[in-house]
């Protein structure tokens, strides 16, 4: 185990995968996920442990755990040590760990993680003390902001914010885009509303609405939710019939379901539809038809948008809706009104042989890949995922044991586990050196001139 090892796993989500060390505690297997950070110089296991150890207040096992990783001094693994001996109660040891020297109190991202850490320990005005130096950036602000949530110190955050949002105003007002921080003027609604003066916060970005002292959608956003929070349903009608439609249109039809007026939210959108038939109408309809029960509706409503281009197009988003829901996946995809996903036709074909197999048939599923053998980099690992998918988990063992390949391992592992072998699921799995060595041999996928992949998964 080396820092250089480490970093890649961070950066790669190698070794084992966070969902596969969730997947091992989900089966009790704590002392094997300790067992393989130890052993395989596993990161996310050492990481996962340690919070699932702090969990249940073994808290020197937890900082055991991480020891071997933060003695080599990567800093993720510090950090975990930090918030393991916090959680202990060890707080002074905790903070002087992490403690930034003179340069990292230069870097607002240290001084973020810190201050953070520093609110957890209590010491909130110790925390603003290290932002303060950084509050001419927007993000530091919002930082601000959030850890200061529930500590009473509110009032003082609106006055750090008050010179921010009065520069923020006075650019605004000289040119909409003379300024890159009408994001505070947001975070200085945000603090009086938390402060239970919503009507003031109402009527200060109601204000800079009105003399377009703002830049981007964000602001129109924040203010509509804002004004949907507190009931002011016919404020926001007003600005949503409005210049600003298609922003804050479907944050007005969320507020009359919210209020239990679900019809007169889809008269409003089938409405806007006919005036201006804008495809982000259409997507929010038919998605919130779908989630109320009615496919056959949600089809009719997306029907236009299944022809358009990539993002515009309105087939994949109820198909993701629909990933867990393999008989209505399945309705959907053989619906008369469903065409070919414009321009990548080819997923239809996975989309159809996961919903085959979500409904145990897995011979028509395994049809599918047979039939259209193209989308699929290598359709022996699909066939195994989909014999996994259907319940078969003996065949889908044998269809990876045969093909015996780095990327087979990866996907055994979770087979093994189904069936109760966890440990022998660790063995098998690669282990660091061995994926790093695989995908150093994995040619890059070439590129259009756009940038983008030529190949799918595009």
């Amino acid at each position: 185990m080396n820092t250089d090892d480490l970093s890649w796993q961070a950066h790669n989500r190698g070794g084992l995968h966070p969902r596969k060390v969730d997947l091992l505690l989900e089966h009790g297997h704590l002392d094997l996920v300790i067992r393989a950070a130890e052993e395989r110089g596993e990161w996310f296991c050492a990481e996962r442990a340690a919070q699932e150890l702090c969990r249940t207040g073994m808290f020197g096992r937890a900082i055991g755990v991480v020891e071997p990783f933060a003695a080599l001094g990567w800093r993720p693994a510090l950090w975990a040590k930090a918030d393991a001996l916090l959680r202990a109660g060890r707080t002074d040891e905790a903070l002087d760990l992490v403690r930034p020297d003179e340069q990292g109190l230069t870097s607002e991202y240290v001084c973020r993680d810190f201050a953070e850490l520093l609110v957890r320990a209590g010491r909130v005005d110790e925390a603003i003390d290290l932002l303060v130096p950084h509050l001419g950036g927007w993000w530091i602000r919002s930082v601000l902001v959030e850890i200061t949530e529930g500590r009473g110190r509110d009032e003082q955050v609106l006055e750090l914010l008050a010179p921010h949002t009065e520069t923020a105003r006075q650019a605004l007002e000289k040119s909409r885009w003379a300024s890159n921080d009408e994001g505070v003027l947001v975070l200085q609604a945000r603090m009086l509303e938390r402060m239970k003066r919503a009507d003031e916060a109402i009527r200060l970005l109601g204000a800079d609405i009105a003399e377009k002292r703002y830049g981007t959608q964000n602001t129109l956003t924040a203010y509509a939710e804002l004004l949907s929070r507190h009931g002011r349903l016919d404020d926001l009608r007003e600005l949503a019939i409005g210049e600003h439609a298609h922003t804050v249109l479907d944050i007005f039809a969320g507020a009359l379901r919210d209020c239990g007026r679900a019809d007169e939210a889809e008269t409003v959108m089938r409405e806007a539809i006919i005036a201006d038939d804008w495809v982000g109408y259409r997507a929010w309809l038919s998605v919130t038809l779908l989630q109320d029960g009615r496919l056959d509706d949600a089809i009719a409503v997306a029907e236009p948008g299944f022809s358009w281009y990539d993002c515009s197009n309105l087939l994949a988003p109820l198909v993701h809706e629909l990933f867990d829901r393999p008989e209505e996946l399945l309705h959907l995809l053989d619906h008369p009104l469903t065409v070919p996903h414009h321009g990548h036709e080819e997923f239809q074909h996975w989309w159809r042989a996961f919903a085959l197999a979500g409904l145990g048939r897995a011979e028509e599923a395994l049809a599918v890949v047979a039939a259209h053998p193209d989308p699929f980099s290598d359709p022996r690992l699909v066939r195994a995922e989909l014999l996994n998918t259907a319940g078969h988990l003996a065949q889908a063992e044998a269809e990876l044991r045969d093909l015996g390949t780095v990327e087979a391992r990866e996907d055994l592992f979770e087979v093994l586990v189904k069936q109760g072998r966890a440990a022998e699921a660790v063995t098998v799995h690669p282990t660091i050196t061995e994926q790093r060595a695989a995908r150093a041999k994995t040619p890059s996928a070439p590129l259009r001139e756009d940038g983008y992949s030529a190949e799918p998964p595009f």
